[in-house]
C-alpha cells in the first residue's frame, strides 16, 4: 500500500475516532437536557421503555450500516420488518414451533435481501430504485398475506419475551447488543468486512484487486434484510401481534442513525460504534419528544433535518480534504 493510501487511511481514522468522541458529548448533553426538562426521563420505566424502542431501530441500523458503507441505500427494511412479523406470526398461528417460524422467516427475508442485491448488481438498477421498488412491493405482498388484518392468537411466550428482563435489562435489548457485537467483528476483522469498504470506496478498483463485487453486494443485502428480519421478530413480540403496517417510516431512523453516527452516504466512511450513538440519539430525541408532549411531526423534521445536516458536514468535510 502506498504512502499516499495510509495517510488517507491514517486520517479517516483520526477523523471517526474525533466524530464518535463528539457524539457521546452530544449523547450526555441531550440526556442531561431531557432529564433537566423532564426528571422522568431517567426513570426505571423509562429508560425501560427507552431501551426497548432503541433495540427494533438499532437492529435495523446495524444493517443499515453495512449497506452505507458500501455506497447503497435501503429503503425496504421497514417493509421486510413487516413482512417477517406477518410471516412468522401465521407459522406460529398455523401450529409451526415457534423456533421453526422465527428461522423460516429469518431465512424468507434474509432472500429477499439477497434478491434486490442481485437486481442492483446484475439488473444494474440503482439501489435507491431497486429498494424503493423492493419497499412498495414487499409491503403490498404482506397486506395480501394477510389481508390487510393483523395477525392474533400467538403464543404467550411471543409477548413474554417482550416484558422479560435479564440483570434489569429488557431482553430485547441483549439481542440489539448480539447484532452489534456481530456487526462490529464482521465490519473490522473478517475479509467481508475489509470488502464492503473496498467497494464503498471505490467498486471498480474492488473488482480489478480481486473482490467478487456481485456475491458481496448480494451478501451485504441479505444482511440487511436479516437484520430488518430480526427487527421484525422483536416488534411482533413488543406488539404481541403481527400488524401489517409495522416498520412504517422505520428506513428513516434507521438511515438517520447511520448518518447522525458519522457514516457517509458517499460510502466508505461509518462504524458500528458511531451507528450505535447514532441510534441512541435519534431513539432518545423521539421519546424525550414524546414526554414532553412535543408533536410527533415536529419530531420528525427534527430527525429530517439531522440527516441533512449531517449529509452537509460529510460534504464540507471531503471538500476540505481535498
Amino acid at each position: 500500500m502506498s504512502s499516499k493510501a495510509n495517510n488517507n487511511n491514517n486520517i479517516l481514522k483520526r477523523f471517526t475516532r474525533l466524530a464518535e468522541s463528539n457524539l457521546i458529548i452530544i449523547m450526555v448533553l441531550l440526556i442531561l437536557a431531557l432529564w433537566v426538562l423532564d426528571d422522568k426521563f431517567l426513570s426505571f420505566t423509562n429508560v425501560t421503555n427507552l431501551l426497548r424502542q432503541t433495540a427494533i431501530i438499532g437492529v435495523l441500523a446495524v444493517g443499515m450500516t453495512f449497506v452505507i458503507l458500501s455506497s447503497g441505500i435501503d429503503l425496504s427494511v421497514g417493509s421486510v420488518l413487516a413482512f417477517s412479523s406477518i410471516l412468522a406470526s401465521q407459522l406460529m398461528v398455523a401450529g409451526y414451533p415457534i423456533w421453526a417460524a422465527i428461522l423460516i422467516a429469518l431465512l424468507a427475508g434474509s432472500a429477499i435481501g439477497a434478491l434486490m442485491g442481485i437486481v442492483i448488481h446484475k439488473g444494474k438498477v440503482p439501489a435507491f430504485i431497486a429498494t424503493l421498488g423492493g419497499m412498495t412491493i414487499v409491503r403490498g405482498l404482506v397486506m395480501l398475506m394477510c389481508n390487510a388484518r393483523k395477525i392474533g392468537g400467538l403464543p404467550q411466550a411471543v409477548g413474554d419475551f417482550a416484558v422479560q428482563r435479564y440483570l434489569g435489562i429488557p431482553a430485547m435489548a441483549y439481542v440489539w447488543f448480539i447484532a452489534v457485537i456481530v456487526g462490529w467483528f464482521v465490519s473490522k476483522y473478517t475479509v467481508f468486512g475489509r470488502n464492503i469498504y473496498a467497494i464503498g470506496s471505490n467498486a471498480e478498483a474492488a473488482r480489478l484487486s480481486g473482490i467478487k463485487i456481485g456475491i458481496n453486494i448480494c451478501a451485504i443485502y441479505a444482511f440487511s434484510a436479516l437484520m430488518s428480519s430480526v427487527a421484525g421478530i422483536l416488534m411482533t413480540a413488543r406488539l404481541g401481534n403481527g400488524v401489517p403496517t409495522a416498520g412504517q417510516g422505520y428506513e428513516l431512523d434507521a438511515i438517520a442513525a447511520v448518518v447522525v453516527g458519522g457514516g457517509s452516504l458517499m460510502g466508505a466512511v461509518g462504524s458500528i460504534p458511531g451507528t450505535v450513538l447514532g441510534t441512541i440519539i435519534i431513539a432518545t430525541i423521539r421519546n424525550g419528544g414524546t414526554l414532553l408532549g412535543i408533536n410527533p411531526f415536529i419530531l420528525d423534521i427534527l430527525v429530517g433535518s439531522l440527516i441533512v445536516v449531517a449529509v452537509l458536514f460529510d460534504q464540507l468535510r471531503k471538500n476540505k480534504s481535498k
